[in-house]
């Protein structure tokens, strides 16, 4: 069985058309009919269930793929490996991260990255909601929050304080709330993540838990929108220190109510299998805690009380 025709059954399921697969792969239609085949007789069952308008995987199919993609998965390893045994480091890196954090922070590290290794090419998905490692192609995925399923292989990044933040144009015109009441009262800006509206902010102060729920006119399911409003003067957010550092750091943003604790993200970079660890993972896991540790040593004074 060919590593390539196995490759083509991956990129089918994942397109859900062999034409689309063809296109990505570069190779001709009806040779990507034929692999498909070769691969259905070898097994002795179809992999795909095929109707005029779309083609799906099969009952046999489904099991059979996630297994599929492991065996790729631990051939391109065990090929980087070798590689990165001579300090080389390539092939294809599919991650994803969340968009704020991803457009305004991480980017530039992962265009550092491709800059020392050439041969490695990276294909970003940014995206506030958890993607499936293998119907979405997913080789690795940067998430905030505990890594909750057995099956999955995390390394922790950092722990990533929250900030209640406002611009000083909002701050000049509405004033700074001094404590968890006058924050109610205050307009707030709003993530939104599966329809739930994350309106209710948990924070301490002198051992007392407060749950504050605010009141605002602004909602978005991204959280760079969340950022750009909270930039433009719009209300108050609470963001991940992490994501708004560049803004903390240029004054564009303040850090209110500094008196009061706020709870910590975790931030991990998370693998479908220890499989799936390979040489390009690990550097990238190594850049972001670096970088991470750096930028969040810059911001904390910006959090404290003077």
């Amino acid at each position: 069985m060919q590593i390539s025709d196995l490759q083509l059954v991956a990129k089918t399921a994942q397109l859900g058309s062999i034409s689309a697969a063809a296109a990505q792969l570069d190779v001709q239609v009806a040779m990507a009919s034929a692999a498909i085949k070769r691969v259905e007789k070898q097994l002795g069952f179809e992999l795909f269930v095929r109707s005029t308008r779309r083609l799906r995987l099969s009952k046999q199919g489904e099991k059979y793929l996630p297994m599929c993609l492991q065996a790729l998965s631990l051939l391109e390893n065990a090929r980087q490996e070798v590689l990165a045994d001579s300090g080389e480091i390539e092939g294809e890196l599919r991650l994803t991260a969340p968009s704020d954090l991803g457009r305004n922070i991480l980017l530039p590290w992962l265009d550092e990255m491709l800059d020392m290794h050439p041969k490695l090419k990276l294909r970003l998905i940014l995206n506030d909601h958890n993607l499936d490692f293998y119907r979405d192609g997913v080789d690795v995925a940067l998430r905030y929050g505990e890594v909750d399923d057995a099956n999955l292989y995390g390394f922790k990044i950092c722990d990533a304080p929250l900030v209640l933040c406002a611009a000083p144009s909002y701050i000049a015109r509405c004033g700074e709330p001094q404590d968890h009441e006058q924050l109610s009262k205050h307009n707030g800006l709003f993530f939104q993540l599966r329809g739930s509206t994350f309106s209710t902010w948990p924070m301490k102060k002198a051992d007392k838990q407060y749950k504050v729920t605010l009141n605002g006119d602004r909602v978005g399911n991204d959280a760079d929108l969340v950022r750009r409003w909270c930039a433009a003067g719009k209300g108050i957010a609470l963001r991940s220190a992490l994501d708004v550092s560049d803004q903390l750091l240029d004054g564009t943003i303040r850090a209110v109510m500094r008196d009061y604790q706020l709870e910590h993200k975790g931030l991990w970079l998370v693998c479908p299998t220890r499989q799936s660890i390979n040489p390009s993972v690990r550097l990238l896991r190594d850049i972001l805690r670096e970088r991470c540790a750096k930028v969040l040593q810059g911001v904390q004074p910006l959090l404290q009380m003077p």
